[in-house]
């Protein structure tokens, strides 16, 4: 159920292209590729054979990637439909 000006399933069709967005935003990161390091990139230590046949490319150990991780800023969504509600903060 809309109100005020929407149309009927609005706010689904808002959830729906959120959710496409965020999906081709995580499809267009950049994958390792090529021959894995064996030993990570930033600190030296060897990268486990395992890993290296999971993630072929990979440079980093798993202790880096999880500090990266970490040190990741979660980005605030964009309203693009212009809602009240946007317009209100």
């Amino acid at each position: 159920m809309a109100g005020g000006w929407a149309k009927d399933g609005a706010v689904s069709e808002q959830i729906e292209a959120s959710i496409n967005d965020e999906l081709a935003r995580l499809k267009a990161r950049k994958t390792p590729v090529g021959e894995s390091l064996s030993h990570c990139a930033e600190c030296e230590e060897p990268i486990p054979q395992a890993r290296r046949a999971a993630l072929p490319g990979v440079k980093l150990c798993i202790d880096c990637v999880r500090e990266r991780d970490a040190a990741y800023q979660v980005r605030g969504g964009i309203n693009r439909r212009g809602s009240k509600d946007s317009q209100l903060k």
